[in-house]
Order: C-alpha cells, then structure tokens, then sequence
C-alpha cells in the first residue's frame, strides 16, 4: 500500500473545494508525495506551491496539516452569507494541465527549436509541446490561469500569452537541453537564464556593430584567401562564420569573470580564421605559409591548418593570455592535451578555486560523438588528479562528417552532443545564423562555468558552404543540401540585412564594413583590435633551448641529506596502521636507509623523487595504479588499514620542498597520457611521469605517442619533459603482459626526439629519474621498468651507487672476468641479463662477457666505445633479447651496435623466433623458449 494512503483520503475530502482538484488528485497526490521525501525531486513550478504549504509536524498524522490547509481553503471560498463555493473541477484539471504544458517545454521544447539556418533538419514529433495534447482547447486561449511567479515574472496569464511565450523562450534559435541534469539549483539557474531573454533589448546597438564587423570579419578571410589561393586546403569556415564572434565573447565574458589565461584546442576547420581574427596572427604570415614560404629551416614544421599560436587579448576588464594548442589531423586528440595544460597551469598560478585559467575545446559535430577520446575526457572532467573545473566545449556543427550528412550513419542519437549527459552537462543549440542569440549562448555558458565549475556544450548549428576541403565537390554526395546551400545568404548577409531593417545600421555602413577589413587583409598587419604583444622574455622555456642529451648537469647529492631524506621516506603517523606487507615493505626501507640493506627498486626510485623533492622541484605522477604500483613496489600512498584515510611520505618531508603529487588516474591510457603531455608542454619546471599498467597497455595511446610525444618538437617547436614508465618483461604472464612494444618506440626515433632506456638497476632507475629533470633539456623519456627485477636478488644497489654515480648509457660487464679469457660478448638490454648472469655463473663460464646497453636512444656511440675497449680481440658478438625477431631492438638498432664492434667481428641474433603475438599464453613454452635462448647465447662455438 502507498504510504500516501491517508492523504489520499484528506485529499479526497478537500482537493474538490481547491483550484488543484478534481480528476487531478491523483497526480497532485504523488507529486505532493515525491515532495515530502525530498524537495528538490519535484519540478521548481510543483516546488514553490508545495513550499507554501504547512508543513507535516504530527509524526502520527504526518499529513494532518493538508487537511487543515484544505479546510482553509474551503473557508475563502465561503462567501458573506455562509454560501460555499464549490471551484469547477475542470478549472482546477486545466491549471494542472497547463503547469504540465509549461513543464514540457522546459524539458522538451529544444526539440523545436529553430535550431537550423538551411530547415532541412528532420525532427522528432513533439506531440506534449501542444496545449491541445493536455486536453486544453482553443476556447481556453484566453482563459486566465494563477501558475505563481516561477516563470515570466507573472501570476496571472492567459493560455494565448503563455503559449507564445513559451515558444519564445524554449522554440526560438536557442535551444538548452538542462533537465536531465540531477542538481536542482543548475537546473533553477538554467531556467532563470533563458526565461530572461524576453527581457528585451539585450544588446546595445554598438555591441550589435561589433558583432557585424567580427562576422564580416570572418566571411572577408575565407573570401580573401579563396580569391588569392584558389584551390588551396583551408578548411573553411563559411556557413559557420559566428564562431568567431562566438570566441571573441567568451574570452571577453570570460575576462570579467577572472579569467587571466585560457587555453583552447580545436581541429582544422576554421582554424585559420581563429588565428587571424581572434589570436591576431598576422595574415601576412598566413599568406607567406600558402605561398610556401617557412622561416624555421630547423624543424620539418606542420601544415599551416595545424598550427598553434600565443598571444595576449585586451578585455574591458583585464589582458588575457591566449593560447591555441597545436593539433595533428587526429580531430578530438587535442582535447585531452588542452585540459592537461590547463591544470598545470593552474597549479603553477596555485588557482585553487580555477577562477583564473580556462579551457575551451572545439569540436565537430561526427567526431564529438564518433571519437571515444571525447568520452574518456569527459569521464576525467570531475576527478581529483584532472578536473580543471569546468571545459566550455563549442561543436561546430555544420550536420555532415567529410562527406556524410545522414544522421542514420553518423551517430545513433538525436544530436551529436547527448555525450554531454553523461557527466550532467547542459548543451545550448544555437542557430549560427542568429548571432545575437549566439552571444547569450556564449555569456550563458560563461556565467555557467564560472558559478557551477562544470562542463557545458555548446552546439553551433550551421552549415558548410564547400566541401570537406577545398578541392572536393560537396553536391556529389549532397546534391539537395547544397542546392540549399547554393541559395542561402551568409551569416553576415543575414545579420546585416536585419540590423539595416532595425535601422541600427544602413547599407553603407555594412559595405564600408567589408571594404575595411579587405585594406586590412591588404596591409598584412593585425586584425584583432584586441590584440597586444606578448612579453617573450618572461616565458619560461627560455632556459632549456639548444641542449640535448649530453648537457652536463650535477647529479651527486649530499650524503647527510640523502641518509635523513631516507628515514624521513619511511615514517608515517603512529596511528596510521598498515597492511602487513606494506609495513614489511617499509620496514626493509627503513634498514635501507641506514645503510644495513642494499637500496631495492622501489625504494631507489622513492628517494629519486625525495632528493628532486627537497630542491624544491615539483613531482607529478599518474597511471591507473600509481599510488600502490601495479607490481606492488612503489607504495608511495600509504592507505590506513582501520579507517581508509592515507598518508603520502613524499608529501611530507618539510615545509620548504616542492610539490609531490601522485594519482591513481581513471581507467584510460590515451586520454590520461595527452593530458600529461599537455601538462609537461606547459611546465617545464614539473617532472611529469605517466606509468602503464603494463606496457602492452601504452597501445592504446598510441595516437597521442606518434603525433604528439615523438614528433611534437619538430612539427611545431613544442618541448616537453614528459617521462613514460612501460613495465617490461617476460615472465610467461602472456601476450598482452609481456612487451612494451620496445621497437615501436625505436622505430619512431630519429634526431634525437626521445630517449629510450631500459634500466636494470636500483641505481640506474634513481639516476635516470634525477637526470630528466635536472639536466637543462626537456625531452620525452621512454622507460622500460622492470617487474621481476623489481624483487629480484639481484637487482639491488648499494647507497654508494646512489651517492656517487651517474646514470650509465652502458653498463660494463659486472663479474671480474679477465678480458682476454672473453671469446664470445653479448650485448641486452632489461631482465634477460639476469637470466644470462645466472646460467653463466651456473655454467662457471669465463669466456662470455655481457655488456648491457641501458639507453638504445639517443644511441650511446662513446659510451660503448669505452666499455668495449677491452674486447677487441673478440670477433663473436650477440644480441640477445627475450622479444621475437621482428619486435624488440633488433631491427631497428643493430646498425647502430655494428659501428661499435671491432674491425671483423661479427654480430649475430638469438632470441625468439619472429612471431605475429609479442609472446606465448602457455608457461612451458615460455618456459622452453626462455631456456633456449639463453643457452644459445652462451654458447660459443
């Protein structure tokens, strides 16, 4: 039975004597119910009603106060002579039904709304956007109806009126999707921002002006650039010209809001008019770069539609930094890049409350809901390690995907932007050929993101007036979309013939407007009138130009404070109670530290971190299981066994050392893996580290390895210090546990792009570390980590490796073997040389040395000229890996070991045979196969 089963009967008694009876009863009764167990469940409209009415105080007769609210009632219906009034029960079903009216437009009406410039979109039926669907008739359109000051600011209103405001607001140019939002104070502020749009004029005649000459604007560059470069790829903006006006009023919106520095990434299209008309890039750079013209001869450089560009942009309110990420053609990759970006920026400014950097993101309409890196960026948008408090995200959508406008292929939802429910984000649709409702959009959106520091779209309906390029013939494909297209004024066409019509402007003006821009494109000069100089001596990448791998840089460290570094790593709260083997863990650091063990894995690479730390440089370390480490090595957050809090060591030394952060990051490779290369290409000040799970899973985020990481610095002059930890090894745990795919990252370097170790001991991990962020160069660093080795015995290092060394490209043999005992040498990298170390010590053999090479790039040609030195005599050289043939160093460094060896020697391979799988699924073929290889290395002849 209802618990509502006794109001039902007071109800029952009373409702027909009150405007909200009658047939009714029953759904005032179950709304009236939702409302009693949480307020904020109901619609704002049943809220404020129900607000007004007394409150249940008699635990026994919760709704005891409804039967006196009804008495109530029904005494000021009692006129002068005691005559009781009995309300027509149909009046009270139609006030009920026009609340319901009311609510299906704030719910649904965006489903009508005038949302596209050519009216070819095909929408769905919206049969509740009807007064007749609530049983209401034209003979009520001037009825008068009490619906409470909730909307329009009226209490009394006639169907007729309400019925045209409602089209107004909800079915105009704008369109806003926010009920499905679970938060009811969003959705009272969402509603309150539209429904004050009929608060008519909204812009003043000189902000109007302003919006024509930024449409004018954007028609006169592509207009000007496809008469002066026919032909050439520009990837257009046309069709969907109020984007850049769209911009422009976010930044300056923004600016009043505090934003200081806003980052912003998009794809190609209409990149070009970003960068002239918003940026202020000068068109006769643009113009240089289309006639093939480059002043850098030091980088291979990108195409002009995927360049990036800085500059600062003057706001009533204060200067605001621009900055425009670099792209490769991967069209949404860039979103992840610019979010981790802003956030480092944010850190730096310490911007806690993320008032002062922004990120906007720009997309298109297939590749918004066809990329699932849009899904896992928007997953990110409200965790800890990665929120930046809200992205304003625009989809320029102009309803076709490179040469497919069938919705049916497309995408299988309504809109391109119902991804944005998923994390509760509100989408304001816009025809683009209304661009005063374009900049409420823009303010709305701003004014959402600064209150709410969430996520909201917004989705720029348009078209596309050429082809996906400029080459390409769209009517071959849409034949009736561009028969539309052919016939349709511009955006500015539009605008201008309506501000002439409001007598805001006439004729004349508009041209001078064009002719204007034209002598400006001319001059060659700035086109922003916003645009000011950035201040180059202030940015910080100053000091890591122009050196590479060999720049010299101190990594000894003092011993006194490295010996209290290490006991200050080991010491957590009395009260924090560990699990038992973290506490083993910490207790064999603790004998570490006062130098009674050899230093192990984990602990070597803490102590990294604790030295860099207590120099005041900052630390930022993410992956799915950074905290613990997936091998259960690192334990860097320590999780209380009794109450679930935690304590980071690292975190902890003293007051006066840099910022260590570690985070566990959502269940992605790709997105997470952008997202700090975004972060390291905006702090170099910052070691940055992102660890795979394993590294077979770095397969994922492959898109963000070849265009960004590997090739970043010479498409666009981007450095970045971004360090990859990929566990690496066999130990039979199967084809996807097994190989960090080593060759791919070989196969990408070239010209000293990246560095690609493979580090086998405590020290080298430690050293390796140290060096990417003390040394004055800022470069990726691919690491192959261990997993075995990470507790193997002998795998350890003393204290005085540490303190004392330096990382070796190369490691020399490591038993006392006599050199001229030596026949055979065998060159490894990673944890087959602790196999081969074994079975030769089991073997008792002399006549093997084996030489590890920890740096396969940048290639260590001295380094190994040196450890060689004693081998020239040898002619029998191998390289021997656990990888197959056609995967691991092989193939892609053999040319590079050859140059090293002795006149006449020799080198040959043994490992696995060449395989499509990177390894076996079965332990005793591993097994065999591990065997095999190690004994044919040691085998001489």
């Amino acid at each position: 039975m209802r618990q509502n089963h006794s109001l039902r009967n007071v109800m029952q008694d009373w409702v027909d004597s009150s405007a909200l009876g009658g047939a009714n009863q029953t759904y005032i009764e179950q709304v009236y119910e939702d409302y009693l167990k949480d307020p904020l469940s109901v619609d704002t409209s049943w809220k404020q009603i129900f607000d007004s009415w007394p409150k249940p105080t008699v635990s026994e007769q919760p709704h005891a106060p409804v039967r006196e609210y009804f008495r109530e009632l029904a005494k000021e219906n009692t006129n002068k002579t005691g005559t009781h009034t009995i309300i027509d029960p149909s009046a009270s079903r139609r006030l009920v039904r026009a609340l319901q009216y009311i609510n299906a437009f704030r719910y649904r009406g965006h489903l009508r709304s005038d949302l596209d410039p050519l009216k070819m979109w095909k929408r769905l039926s919206v049969p509740n956007l009807d007064y007749q669907f609530y049983g209401l008739e034209e003979k009520h359109l001037d009825e008068e109806f009490n619906i409470g000051k909730y909307v329009y600011d009226r209490e009394n209103i006639t169907l007729r009126e309400l019925s045209e405001k409602l089209h107004e607001t909800y079915c105009s140019t704008i369109g806003l999707e926010f009920m499905h939002l679970h938060n009811i104070e969003v959705r009272d502020w969402l509603q309150q921002k539209m429904e004050a749009r009929l608060n008519k004029p909204l812009f003043s005649p000189e902000e109007q002006k302003t919006y024509l000459q930024e449409l004018t604007a954007a028609e006169g560059l592509e207009r000007y650039l496809g008469a002066k470069f026919p032909g050439a790829k520009r990837f257009s903006l046309e069709g969907s010209d109020a984007f850049i006006p769209l911009m422009k009023e976010i930044i300056r919106h923004a600016g009043k809001f505090g934003a200081k520095d806003i980052v912003m990434g998009m794809a190609h299209r209409g990149r070009l008019n970003m960068l002239v008309n918003v940026l202020g890039k000068k068109p006769a750079e643009l113009f240089d770069e289309f006639a093939g013209k480059h002043s850098n001869h030091d980088r291979t450089g990108d195409v002009k539609y995927h360049q990036g560009f800085s500059s600062n942009f003057m706001t009533d309110n204060c200067s605001v930094h621009l900055s425009l990420a670099f792209n490769p053609s991967h069209l949404e990759i860039v979103s992840p890049v610019v979010i981790g970006s802003v956030r480092s920026r944010q850190t730096r400014l310490q911007d806690s409350e993320r008032n002062k950097v922004w990120g906007i993101t720009v997309h298109g309409d297939s590749a918004v809901t066809g990329q699932g890196i849009v899904q896992e960026t928007l997953n990110m948008s409200a965790t800890r390690g990665y929120t930046i408090g809200g992205t304003i995200r625009v989809v320029i959508n102009n309803r076709i995907g490179f040469t497919t406008s069938y919705t049916g292929d497309t995408r299988s939802t309504e809109y391109c932007t119902d991804i944005a429910k998923m994390v509760d984000a509100p989408v304001i649709h816009v025809n683009g050929d209304d661009p005063e409702a374009v900049i409420y959009a823009a303010r709305m959106a701003v004014e959402y993101r600064a209150k709410f520091k969430n996520d909201i779209f917004i989705d720029l309906v348009s078209y596309r007036r050429h082809g996906h390029n400029e080459a390409d013939e769209p009517s071959a494909t849409q034949p009736m979309m561009y028969k539309q297209i052919k016939k349709h004024p511009t955006p500015r066409k539009v605008y201008a013939d309506r501000l002439v019509a409001e007598e805001v402007l006439n004729d004349d003006q508009t041209f001078e407007m064009m002719n204007e821009y034209r002598d400006a494109l001319d001059n060659g000069e700035c086109v922003v009138k916003e645009w000011s100089e950035l201040d180059r001596n202030s940015l910080e990448w100053i000091n890591y130009l122009d050196h590479d791998w060999t720049a010299h840089y101190e990594n000894r460290f003092d011993k006194e404070r490295f010996t209290a570094l290490a006991k200050k790593v080991c010491i957590y709260p009395e009260s924090h109670k560990l699990h038992n083997r973290v506490k083993k863990i910490y207790e064999d650091r603790e004998l570490m530290a006062v130098g009674e063990k050899p230093f192990d894995w984990g602990m070597a690479e803490i102590m990294a971190y604790a030295t860099l730390l207590d120099d005041n440089n900052a630390i930022r370390l993410s992956g799915e299981d950074a905290g613990r480490g997936t091998f259960f090595h690192r334990h860097a957050v320590l999780h209380n066994q009794e109450d679930g809090t935690y304590y980071i060591p690292l975190a902890n030394l003293h007051n006066q050392q840099g910022r260590f952060e570690v985070w566990d990051s959502v269940l992605s490779e790709e997105a997470v893996l952008a997202y700090e290369y975004g972060y390291a290409t905006s702090d170099p000040k910052t070691l940055v580290i992102w660890e795979a799970q394993f590294g077979d899973f770095a397969n994922v985020a492959q898109v963000v390895i070849d265009q960004f990481i590997s090739s970043g610095e010479q498409k666009w002059g981007r450095m970045c210090g971004l360090t990859m930890l990929l566990p690496h090894g066999y130990e039979g745990q199967g084809p996807e546990h097994s190989s960090a795919r080593l060759e791919r990252y070989l196969q990408l370097c070239a010209e000293q792009n990246i560095q690609v170790c493979v580090p086998s001991t405590p020290a080298q991990v430690y050293h390796m570390l140290r060096r990417q962020m003390i040394r004055p160069m800022r470069r990726p660093l691919i690491a192959l980590t261990p997993k075995s080795l990470l507790r193997h015995p002998l795998a350890i290092s003393e204290m005085s490796e540490l303190l004392e060394g330096t990382f070796q490209p190369v490691l020399p043999e490591f038993d006392d073997l006599d050199p001229q005992q030596v026949q055979r040498v065998v060159l490894c990298s990673g944890k087959v040389y602790y196999d081969l170390l074994e079975k030769r010590r089991a073997n008792q053999q002399t006549d093997v040395a084996l030489i590890r090479i920890e740096q396969l790039y940048p290639y260590p040609s001295d380094d190994m000229q040196t450890v060689l030195q004693p081998y020239q005599h040898v002619k029998d050289f191998i390289w021997c890996q656990e990888e197959p043939l056609n995967q691991g160093a092989w193939y892609c460094s053999q040319h590079n070991f050859r140059t090293s060896l002795p006149a006449g020697a020799s080198l040959n391979y043994v490992g696995r045979p060449a395989s499509a799988s990177p390894a076996t699924g079965f332990a005793s073929l591993h097994n065999a196969q591990q065997k095999a290889l190690v004994d044919e290395a040691l085998t001489v002849e």
